[in-house]
C-alpha cells in the first residue's frame, strides 16, 4: 500500500517571485507535497520555448515542511525539463502551472508559457493543470480562485486525464464567481499587435502590444463566454495537433 503524499510539481511564466504561484503554493499545500521550480524572471509569452544557446542553473531558495522552492535561470519548459530529470526523486502525481496574471484562454494557450509547463508535463505522461486569472495586476485578488483550484486538483489527482490531454483553467476578474463551465477554445485572432515607439537611423522600435478580435462571440460553449458571464472556464485541451478530419482527403491529393 503506497502512503506517499501526492507529489505536485509546480511553475508559471511570471517569475518566481510573482504573487500568483505563491498564492497558488498556498492553495496546493493541503493537498500534497509540493515542489517549486519557477524562473527566476518573468517568461510571459515563452509558450515551449527551451534554451539551447546557453547553459541554465538553478538555486534551492527554501525547503520547508512539505514545500521545495528553487528558482531557475531558465524558461518555464526548461523549468519543468530540469526539475524531473534532476530534482525529484519520482515522478510527480501532477504538473501544474500558475496561477498566471493574465488570461491564458482562446489562441492565447498557444503563446503562454503557463500553458508550456502544463504541455511539457502532459507530454512527459504526467496529469497537468494550468490556471490563470483574467488581470495582469501584481496584487491581483486569486482568494476566490482557491476553492476551486483545490476542488479541480482533487478531481485530478483522483481520476486522472486522458493521454496527451491537460487542462487549461481561467478565471474571471471577480470575487463573485458563478461556478464552472466546461468550454471549448473560443476562435478569434490578435490584431495591431507592434507599436513604433522610436527609430534611430534605419533601425525602428517597437512594443509587442495587441488587441484580441473575437470571432465566435455568440457561442456560449467557448472560453471567452464563460469568463464574459463571471464563471471558471475549464477547457480541455490536446497536445496531439493531428488534424485528424483532414487525413483521407490528403490521401485522395496524393
Amino acid at each position: 500500500m503506497n502512503n506517499q503524499r501526492p507529489l505536485i510539481l509546480v511553475s508559471n511564466d511570471d517569475g518566481i517571485t510573482a504573487k500568483g504561484i505563491s498564492e497558488l503554493v498556498k492553495f496546493l499545500r493541503p493537498l500534497g507535497e509540493i515542489v517549486v521550480m519557477a524562473p527566476d524572471t518573468p517568461r510571459s509569452g515563452s509558450a515551449c520555448a527551451l534554451t539551447v544557446n546557453a547553459p541554465i542553473h538553478y538555486q534551492l531558495l527554501r525547503k520547508d515542511v512539505g514545500v521545495t522552492v528553487y528558482k531557475c535561470s531558465g524558461t518555464p519548459m526548461d523549468c519543468v525539463k530540469l526539475a524531473l530529470e534532476t530534482v525529484l526523486e519520482r515522478t510527480p502525481d501532477l504538473v501544474v502551472g500558475g496561477i498566471n496574471h493574465g488570461d491564458n484562454s482562446a489562441v492565447n494557450v498557444h503563446y503562454s508559457g503557463t500553458m508550456g509547463v502544463v504541455i511539457e508535463g502532459c507530454l512527459k505522461g504526467i496529469p497537468s493543470i494550468g490556471f490563470s486569472l483574467c488581470s495582469h495586476e501584481p496584487g491581483a485578488d486569486f482568494s476566490a480562485a482557491g476553492p476551486y483550484i483545490r476542488n479541480i486538483v482533487s478531481k485530478v489527482l483522483e481520476k486522472g486525464l486522458p493521454p496527451l490531454t491537460c487542462l487549461n483553467v481561467n478565471f474571471p476578474d471577480t470575487k463573485d464567481l458563478k461556478g464552472i463551465r466546461i468550454c471549448e477554445q473560443s476562435k478569434g485572432i490578435w490584431k495591431n499587435e507592434w507599436e513604433n515607439f522610436a527609430h534611430r537611423g534605419d533601425c525602428h522600435y517597437y512594443w509587442l502590444t495587441g488587441e484580441f478580435e473575437d470571432t465566435d462571440t455568440d457561442n456560449e460553449r467557448n472560453d471567452h463566454w464563460a469568463l464574459a458571464n463571471g464563471y471558471v472556464a475549464i477547457t480541455p485541451t490536446t497536445v496531439d495537433v493531428t488534424a485528424y478530419p483532414l487525413i483521407k482527403e490528403l490521401k485522395t491529393w496524393f
